[in-house]
């Protein structure tokens, strides 16, 4: 549990230095490239097993594009559905839309579900499916806020999201199945491609 906490830290600790820098600065992304490999390949909490840490060489990234990241208003949604998703030994996991963002980005424009999730403290999430999936980003889609895990780009002073795609990143069970994550429900699968953010490991996986 002292692992998963460090580990925890280290990811709050890094979307902070984020949230202090534009999103779009070449510094602040090459930091966080190089902060993620090294919890992947060294850290005792990371994603990947001992076998996979033997041979990482790194993430894969596409290149950054400033036109991906956008500042969206959240708009509360009426009846807000729950959803329950088995995570294996984690138990149930329960998170409940309560709003929507509309996207534009310069591939296509659409709405994306803004979830909490329930229990003790919540937290925020959305993630997301498109149409680069299962060629050049997991077939399951990435992440792009979960507060819980830290991995939040901030908000506006009139409350706001700064949603910055080139920062989405894949679940864990893409990268080994003992994990199992919530992955986007149908209201979350967008019809065009997002080509920013984490890329498969390897270019024919």
């Amino acid at each position: 549990m002292i692992t998963l906490l460090d580990y925890r830290r280290k990811v709050g600790d890094l979307y902070r230095l984020i949230r202090e820098n534009r999103t779009d600065s070449p510094h602040t992304y090459q930091s966080f490239k190089s902060t993620r490999d090294d919890l992947f390949g060294l850290h005792p909490q990371s994603p990947l097993d001992a076998n996979q840490k033997s041979s990482f060489k790194g993430l894969r990234y596409f290149a950054y594009d400033p036109a991906f990241r956008v500042v969206v208003t959240p708009k509360p949604i009426e009846n807000p559905q729950v959803y329950t998703v088995d995570v294996g030994d984690d138990g149930a996991f329960k998170m409940r839309q309560f709003a929507e963002v509309n996207i534009n980005l310069p591939t296509g424009t659409g709405t994306l579900g803004v979830f909490w999730i329930e229990g003790y403290g919540g937290g925020v999430f959305i993630p997301f499916r498109d149409e680069s999936n299962g060629t050049e980003t997991y077939g399951g889609g990435r992440y792009i806020l979960d507060t819980i895990k830290g991995a939040d780009l901030g908000v506006t002073e009139d409350g706001a999201l700064i949603l910055d795609f080139n920062y989405a990143y894949h679940p864990s069970c893409y990268y080994n199945p003992r994990w199992v994550c919530p992955l986007a429900p149908p209201q979350n699968h967008l019809s065009f491609p997002v080509p920013t953010g984490e890329m498969l490991m390897t270019a024919d996986k």
